[in-house]
């Protein structure tokens, strides 16, 4: 049994603490309970659990499975080949499987997905209509060609349709990549071009924040420079007709109709290793061209039903939802969450459009069990100060994620004073480079506002400081010191694995070096303070830009902001970049009342030399402001790849300032 009053004690004070008869309901409760009875050991507190699952790797994950109804035949009897390699490790080298067939756990007339548009269309399919479509789509692939290991493109809005897609590439074991609709053609190409997909899928539009953007004026770019591409099949959107195309003297171009019309057939779901290619996803961009990530079918999907089952306690079911792009590797987490036997929720569209708590709205009206969102949509509601506590009730919501950005301390303070009380706020942080969490929740433990609430269960994270050595309670380098079954197989033509070692394994021999920039408490929580690569060094002394934002977003006269370090004079300046709300101006009372509420709640080393106006922020597809961009606009540098940017217009402003002349 789990002796709730063995948990450790914490000196901070918590926002939210669980209830011990809720726990015993739990999911992570009773793998803790399957994981005594089959090693006869005890395992009192979440602390001892998760030791036991890195003490212990071959045995843990082996448990997960059989624990999490992961369907595979040939198990066999080992986990891993060359489980101690970091890079190297194989996972389950005698299990078959096929992704799909274990995201279609359910062949019934309930709800699988259900989806809302911007536009105001809603639409749902049914657990029976999926496995049909499906099955009918992966037949589509074959007529085309498509067999295991071809790669399969989607330039596409977040529809249900993408899914079945998917779906179907998956289960006929070829490789799906996707890339959201808000990328121009560069972007596309930049990334399609180095995978060399034989088909295209491609929505005809999409609709953002109340405009309508044809999306089928970048096809004949991208077909042209993406030679590969033999086959196109255009989808109109979820309750509109079909735009109209043009054909290709060289590619053969479908519509949805000419789709329905090739003979189905019910599907054969063939068995493929634990670590056959699933799917390629991107990194940013931002640092140079696109890096394609490929993960691993298996990995993917056991890391997944962790993440949902025991730490986000989702089951047979729920509603779940997650704001997203299909560009987005949330998009990937959210699709899985269908295994566990729960629906899912999307939204496609601009999250405030007509009404700044829509995202809500469909939360209440779906019965939503996980809500999972941005820290910047949270900052966003924070600052519009919204109550939402006694406008929707809320009754099925169990968990809140946030991810994307580290989340402040007021961000957590938000959520339970105006969102709900009783909710598990479960900050998480990991990335498209294991499209999964390295740090997240647990429900055994109270959350503390501002920290993440422990490693994820398997996962052997940790903070090195320059040295290489662990640390709690300094910054440093996060890591991970064992092999875990996300990592990704490769990047895709990468010889001899020499951009993929470069990446996670240059800097610390044999141990996974991430590239965020963290700190681990004395209560096993961690704080991310925002990639490595844009900490600031004034004086030598490193420091995380996150603790200027959290600063600088309390003030109501501030929208948003954007940090960097400036070399200057042999050292480096700290540059703080503002966008000011309407009403206010940037004067010089307002420059002195930030640099002394910033020395004051973070030090006087973070005090800006420089706090400069401008009217937005440059960001990735995803949301995130490209810091990196900025300090290089600023001090000359070329911007490798601006294809990355969702406003790349904006870096102008930044260009020969005065007030960084002098």
């Amino acid at each position: 049994m789990v002796d709730l009053r063995n948990m450790a004690p914490i000196k901070n004070y918590p926002i939210w603490t669980p209830n011990p008869a809720r726990i015993q309901k739990t999911n992570l409760y009773r793998f803790t309970m399957f994981a005594e009875d089959r090693t006869h050991q005890h395992f009192p507190t979440y602390k001892a659990l998760h030791q036991w699952s890195i003490d212990q790797p071959n045995l843990f994950w082996r448990t997960l499975a059989d624990f999490t109804g992961l369907s595979a035949s040939e198990w066999g009897t080992a986990t891993t080949n060359n489980h101690n390699a970091m890079p190297g490790a194989e996972w389950f080298p005698q299990a078959r499987l096929n992704f799909a067939e274990n995201i279609l756990s359910q062949n019934d007339s309930t709800d699988a997905i259900v989806f809302w548009g911007e536009n105001k269309v809603r639409k749902k399919i049914s657990w029976a209509k999926l496995n049909k479509d499906v099955s009918n789509l992966a037949a589509t692939l074959q007529a085309f060609g498509i067999k295991p290991g071809d790669r399969v493109a989607a330039l596409m809005a977040n529809v249900p349709e993408t899914i079945v897609w998917f779906l179907a590439t998956a289960s006929l074991g070829a490789i799906w990549s996707s890339c959201s609709p808000d990328f121009g053609a560069n972007g596309v190409i930049e990334r399609f071009s180095q995978i060399k997909p034989k088909l295209l899928i491609i929505s005809d539009r999409y609709y953002y924040n109340g405009k309508e953007i044809n999306i089928l004026e970048r096809l004949p770019i991208i077909l042209k420079k993406i030679k590969s591409i033999k086959n196109v099949i255009i989808l109109n959107y979820p309750g509109r007709s079909n735009l109209k195309f043009k054909l290709f003297k060289k590619v053969k171009t479908y519509s949805w109709k000419e789709i329905k019309k090739i003979k189905s057939k019910k599907i054969r779901y063939h068995k493929f290793d634990f670590d056959h290619e699933l799917a390629i996803l991107y990194s940013s961009g931002t640092t140079g061209k696109p890096k394609c990530i490929c993960h691993r079918a298996g990995g993917v999907l056991l890391q997944h039903l962790k993440e949902h089952q025991l730490h986000c306690e989702i089951n047979p079911g729920d509603n779940i939802f997650y704001f997203t792009t299909c560009g987005w590797m949330m998009w990937n987490w959210l699709i899985s969450s269908l295994a566990s036997k729960a629906s899912i929720v999307l939204f496609d569209g601009f999250p405030m459009y007509k009404k700044n708590d829509l995202l809500f709205k469909i939360a209440n009206n779906e019965n939503i069990s996980l809500f999972g969102i941005s820290a910047k949509y949270i900052e966003s509601l924070r600052k519009l100060n919204l109550s939402l506590i006694s406008k929707y009730r809320l009754k099925k919501l169990r968990t809140v994620c946030s991810t994307g950005s580290p989340l402040s301390e007021d961000g957590f303070k938000y959520i339970y004073k105006k969102i709900k009380k009783n909710v598990h706020l479960a900050s998480i942080s990991g990335g498209t480079d294991i499209v999964s969490c390295f740090v997240l929740g647990n429900i055994y433990s109270p959350v503390i506002s501002g920290q993440i609430q422990n490693n994820g269960l398997g996962m052997d994270v940790g903070v090195f400081n320059e040295k290489g050595r662990l640390i709690k309670n300094k910054k440093g380098e996060l890591i991970c010191k064992s092999p875990f079954p996300s990592m990704p197989k490769k990047f895709w033509n990468d010889k001899n694995n020499s951009k993929y070692k470069k990446a996670y394994f240059k800097r610390f021999k044999g141990v996974w070096h991430h590239g965020d920039y963290a700190e681990r408490k004395s209560s096993d929580g961690y704080i991310i303070y925002g990639r490595s690569d844009a900490t600031l060094n004034p004086g030598g002394v490193r420091l995380g830009t996150s603790e200027i934002y959290s600063v600088v977003e309390k003030f109501k006269e501030i929208k948003e902001s954007i940090v960097i370090g400036q070399t200057w004079d042999n050292d480096i300046r700290i540059i703080l970049f503002v966008v000011i709300n309407n009403k206010y101006q940037l004067d010089k009372s307002l420059i002195e009342k930030i640099k002394k509420k910033i020395r004051f709640e973070a030090s006087p080393r973070h005090v800006p030399s420089r706090i400069i106006k401008v009217s937005d922020i440059p960001r990735t597809k995803n949301g995130k402001i490209v810091e990196l961009a900025v300090k290089n606009i600023i001090e000359g540098n070329k911007i490798k790849n601006i294809q990355a940017l969702a406003n790349p217009e904006i870096l102008n402003e930044f260009k020969n300032l005065t007030e960084l002349k002098t």
